[in-house]
């Protein structure tokens, strides 16, 4: 596995070891947490920590999606998850306090993050982009990230090896032309990411990553290239190896990372 990275050998565009085979019950014991869980790589990467061992609490705002999911676990005898509908665009931070006190009231413990939930937004010049839709998308893709992360790290501190990925962009780490507000806030994760891992460095077990999951066939990659043929993309199916080995205690001591998936 990587050798661990101190915040000043921040390494950026990693892959995961060629080696790396998840155990079957490589998650068993684990409680992680999805955002964004009722679609796309959100819902493959709860059905996979599910798969191998892990109770998985299920965040998004769409309810009949979120019981598909619950539903899909069940049925695949995985550990039986939560499910909680949550709208992140919500701007009270007590809404976010409260959803940690209700994680910890209900299962006690919280080992994983996984930060996936985000919108695309406009895709057009800076200068004629709509400032409502700037903030929407600055506010569920940063603002929210921030308010879950403050709100759920005493929970994961109390784990033995809690891990902590946030999702990034190739267009978070190169800026491109009329990728607005959205490669804005890619930035914005990419250092969260950089400044958490420092933070807790020599203050915790946490580990901080990032995860660039690249062109996947989801809704939002099919909204940004709707010329693009979908199936030209892997499933999100297809690279849950990535997301598996974040939450692995195999990739214990990598910390301050930003890894492609792909």
């Amino acid at each position: 596995m990587p050798e661990p990275q101190t915040t000043e050998q921040q390494t950026v565009g990693i892959a995961i070891p060629d080696n790396y085979q998840p155990d079957p019950t490589a998650l068993a014991g684990k409680t992680i947490l999805v955002t964004g869980a009722s679609d796309g790589i959100g819902r493959s990467a709860a059905m996979s920590y599910a798969a191998h061992g892990a109770t998985v609490v299920l965040l998004a705002r769409n309810v009949e999606k979120l019981e598909s999911v619950y539903d899909a676990i069940e049925a695949a005898g995985g550990p039986q998850p939560a499910a909680i509908p949550f709208d992140l665009a919500q701007d009270t931070e007590e809404a976010f306090i409260a959803l940690a006190d209700v994680i910890e009231e209900q299962l006690g413990r919280l080992d994983g993050l996984l930060l996936n939930a985000g919108i695309l937004g406009q895709r057009r010049p800076l200068e004629q982009s709509a400032w409502n839709d700037w903030r929407d998308v600055i506010h569920l893709n940063v603002h929210s990230q921030f308010l879950l992360i403050k709100s759920l790290m005493p929970l994961l501190r109390q784990a033995p090896r809690a891990s902590l990925v946030l999702t990034s962009s190739g267009v978070g780490r190169t800026g491109r032309a009329y990728w607005g507000a959205y490669a804005v806030s890619k930035f914005a994760t990419e250092g969260m990411m950089q400044v958490l891992a420092s933070e807790t460095e020599n203050t915790s077990d946490i580990r901080v990553n990032c995860i660039n999951p690249g062109a996947t066939n989801t809704a939002m990659r099919r909204a940004a290239y709707p010329a693009e043929e979908p199936d030209s993309n892997p499933s999100p199916e297809a690279i849950m190896r990535s997301y598996l080995y974040l939450m692995d205690d195999a990739s214990v001591g990598c910390s301050g990372c930003s890894f492609n998936a792909q």
